[in-house]
């Protein structure tokens, strides 16, 4: 038999492992031509009929979302968790809560009858590098070509921020050249509850509001529209407690910056005074200590890194920010640079003693209301010994239910 006869035989339609092999080949064609369909086919309906939104940990709305979807169901939820905060009160004691949110991985919850998967995931390998904290990102994917939807999930999601924080004061402290949150908001403090001596407490909260008012005023005249308080006084005399008050007077929240931080830097400073957040009061607390120990590294070797000259800018340089309420705080008053508080850096000054006679009977009868006897039997014992109001407080809440024996016990108070 010729060669050519050979190969036509081979490829013969007659030939039955001719016919087989051709009819695998088809087969395997046909195969791989429905799975590249039905993989085109995926890829297109994802892209018709799913939505998705990717909300990094950077952004603002990531706390927001994270906070609204633990109210929603996670019985789903194998993947979990734990916020904890806690709030320290004015009487020292600590309560402590625990939240349980959506941990890394997938989670499916219904929301207006449509579901939603949620997928959190965390890169090992990268890290925020103004926290610290490992980068984060949620992926929201909704069957349904509404783009609106995920509109208002956020928009409900913010509102239902700002109700968690309605009626509180939140507490904000710097994260690298950010302003995060510190523990949950607190409630807000009656401007009632802080006893200063007579006038102290009008004139800088009339002065407060006479400025919030007349951002008008200032812009007319060209001048900065920013004010500078300084409250100074002995510890315990209720510096940092009427701030807490005011703010809540206000409904303002408080930024407080430690100038003496590790790592701050006049850049730094700078960013964080010019983006604080809206309607929020500025708090530098004791101002004196950043910049008596300038010189003086710590065990670690650290000292501040925020210059005098930094901070002066800061306060009232070309860059400062307009729109700002700053209050600082200090013990010693004269240890600092007059060029620190001169006018336009700091326009209203309070000094903060200790409990005056009027101070020491108000808080007594605030905490024993129509205790007068007892409040000028109390009063005589105490005043001009030097007690502060702090000393009272503890005192009195030491005797929460007997005013008799808070006055029986006024020496152990002032031997303290």
């Amino acid at each position: 038999m010729s060669e050519d006869s050979v190969v036509n035989n081979i490829f013969s339609s007659s030939n039955p492992y001719f016919s087989a092999g051709v009819g695998v080949l088809g087969v395997g064609t046909a195969l791989a031509v429905l799975r590249s369909g039905i993989a085109r086919g995926a890829i297109l309906a994802r892209r018709i009929l799913l939505v998705s939104l990717e909300i990094p940990s950077k952004d603002k709305s990531y706390l927001w979302f994270l906070q609204w979807m633990s109210k929603q169901s996670t019985r789903s939820s194998h993947e979990l968790s734990v916020e904890t905060n806690y709030i320290q009160h004015d009487n020292g004691s600590v309560s402590t809560s625990f939240n349980l949110v959506p941990g890394p991985g997938k989670h499916y919850f219904k929301w207006r009858n449509i579901w939603l998967q949620v997928e959190r995931t965390r890169d090992g390998k990268m890290i925020d590098l103004t926290t610290g904290s490992p980068w984060e990102t949620v992926t929201l994917t909704t069957l349904n070509r509404d783009r609106q939807i995920l509109s208002e999930l956020l928009n409900e999601a913010h509102k239902f921020a700002l109700e968690s924080q309605e009626g509180k004061t939140v507490i904000f402290t710097s994260w690298g050249i950010e302003w995060k949150p510190f523990g949950l908001p607190r409630k807000r403090r009656m401007l009632d509850s802080v006893i200063l001596d007579q006038g102290i407490k009008e004139r800088v909260v009339n002065d407060v509001k006479e400025f919030i008012k007349n951002g008008q005023w200032y812009s007319e005249r060209g001048i900065p529209y920013r004010r500078g308080y300084l409250l100074h006084g002995p510890p315990g005399s209720g510096k940092s407690s009427f701030i807490q008050a005011l703010a809540g007077e206000l409904q303002y929240n408080i930024c407080i910056l430690n100038v003496s931080e590790r790592g701050l830097t006049d850049d730094r400073l700078n960013h964080l005074l010019s983006n604080a957040p809206e309607h929020s009061i500025m708090l530098l607390e004791d101002v004196d200590v950043a910049f008596t120990r300038r010189n003086k590294p710590d065990e670690q070797g650290y000292h501040s890194m925020v210059t005098f000259s930094g901070l002066l800018n800061a306060l009232d340089g070309v860059v400062a920010a307009e729109e700002r309420i700053i209050f600082m705080t200090t013990n010693h008053v004269d240890r600092l640079d007059k060029a620190l508080i001169r006018p336009g850096r700091v326009d209203v000054k309070e000094h903060f003693d200790v409990a005056s006679e009027y101070q020491i009977r108000s808080m007594f009868l605030r905490f024993y209301e129509g205790q007068i006897e007892l409040a000028e039997k109390f009063g005589q014992r105490v005043k001009g010994k030097g007690v502060s109001t702090a000393q009272l407080q503890g005192h009195f809440v030491c005797y929460k239910n007997d005013p008799e024996n808070a006055v029986a016990n006024a020496d152990s108070l002032i031997q303290g």
